[in-house]
């Protein structure tokens, strides 16, 4: 069966008819199925709001009323997260405004690091681990995956953005920090196979895979943060998680099959990766559009040049070792300190403020106080979005952020751990 992706222009006004109308363009109801429990894959690339970095709220708010009008029982559909040692996602929900839907509709909001069980990846998928590209060498003894994905739907709700070490970044990405336990930045220097290995996975755990993905805001620059957002007026879904990677892909100007992850998916049947072979359903005139992105890599910041460095470049050999021990947490304390202390405070409102300007950003602002009609939001209000977290107010933010950073990161916690003194019988 032909790969297809569905592509509609949307606007506020008839952005939850849109969606609507989106998944069922694109067939989901006949990939997510009813009786199995189904898990909204949130993405948080930025606990700040910064546009076409995270899941916006229209979008998770679009997914959840399509479903609840098709019939799916919302006692089975709720808010998943996950975390990283440089992203708080408890912050960013609220500052993403999506716990505000999730609450709103009573769903249950899951974060995968708080009290769920985490199994070995060979109890999960078995045999499967000798498919894989280059997971087996990076976690000789295997990794832990949520124990709940065995069996549940999930739908990613990932955004149309560029990513300093995959070129951009949608629904293949989105469930790397699900499916990747703690030191998932050990895979960064082969992080193309890893996408492809976390997808052969997703396809043998997961009942249905669906992703729903946001081009209303779009990003360009060296993301998935520190980018320039445009406003795109368009969203995508697709039951292909390569195929729809793929068609974001090239409206952001990008040949699909010089992006090493989707080549390899394509190459190995796991999606279609060549837009030619892809059915286009909705606007055809939205999916041929060309934005001519710059990419991540023509102004990179001084992070990411470095990150690059010690990845794939001449630093590889003297640092990169370092963050596979105990010395790990200076790159969560130096991305924190660049991202929220330094680049966020100073820079981050002047490359986002036409996008604060639009009709989304001022959607954006007035959320909490909108009522929708049938269509989507008729009125969106006067006021621009505004930065709560710019300026002196978000560097006190990422003071915060440093020290739960250092607290949470993986190589202390596992030390603190060893160190806890065993349970006595009467503590069981």
């Amino acid at each position: 069966m032909k790969s297809k992706v569905a592509i509609l222009r949307t606007s506020p006004r008839t952005v939850l008819r849109d969606y609507h109308e989106l998944l069922n363009l694109a067939g989901y109801q006949d990939v997510v199925a009813r009786d199995a429990d189904t898990a909204l894959k949130i993405n948080i690339s930025w606990h700040f709001f910064f546009p076409g970095s995270s899941t916006v709220p229209w979008q998770l708010e679009g997914v959840i009323r399509a479903m609840k009008a098709d019939g799916y029982d919302p006692h089975l559909i709720h808010g998943c997260h996950n975390r990283t040692v440089v992203i708080d996602a408890h912050l960013g929900e609220r500052e993403n405004k999506q716990l505000h839907v999730v609450e709103n509709h009573g769903l249950r909001n899951i974060h995968l690091y708080e009290g769920e069980e985490w199994i070995n990846i060979r109890d999960a998928v078995g045999d499967l681990t000798r498919q894989f590209l280059c997971l087996n060498e990076v976690y000789p003894q295997g990794f832990m995956i949520p124990r709940r994905f065995i069996g549940e739907n999930i739908i990613h709700l990932p955004t149309v953005k560029t990513h300093v070490f995959t070129t951009t970044t949608g629904a293949m990405k989105n469930a790397f920090g699900g499916l990747l336990n703690e030191r998932r930045h050990w895979t960064h220097p082969v992080i193309h196979e890893t996408l492809v290995d976390l997808l052969m996975i997703q396809k043998k755990i997961h009942r249905g895979v669906f992703a729903v993905m946001d081009g209303t805001f779009a990003g360009d620059g060296p993301g998935p943060r520190c980018m320039v957002p445009h406003v795109k007026n368009v969203i995508l879904a697709s039951a292909d998680q390569t195929a729809i990677d793929a068609v974001a892909a090239r409206l952001m100007g990008f040949d699909p099959l010089s992006i090493k992850f989707i080549r390899l998916a394509h190459e190995l049947g796991l999606g279609c990766g060549d837009p030619r072979e892809i059915e286009i359903v909705g606007d055809q005139a939205a999916a041929q559009e060309n934005w001519h992105f710059a990419g991540p890599f023509q102004k990179m910041t001084f992070a990411s040049r470095m990150q690059h460095l010690i990845y794939w470049g001449p630093l590889k050999k003297p640092i990169e070792w370092s963050l596979k021990t105990w010395l790990a947490p200076w790159a969560y304390i130096a991305s924190v300190l660049y991202h929220d202390s330094f680049w966020y405070p100073l820079r981050a409102k002047r490359a986002m403020r036409l996008a604060l300007e639009s009709d989304w950003g001022r959607l954006f602002q007035a959320w909490e106080s909108l009522t929708p009609d049938d269509l989507g939001y008729p009125a969106v209000g006067d006021r621009p979005a505004e930065l709560n977290k710019a300026g002196w107010a978000a560097f006190g933010q990422s003071l915060r952020i440093l020290g739960t950073c250092v607290k949470e990161a993986p190589e202390f916690s596992a030390r603190r751990r060893k160190a806890a003194p065993p349970l006595s019988p009467a503590g069981h």
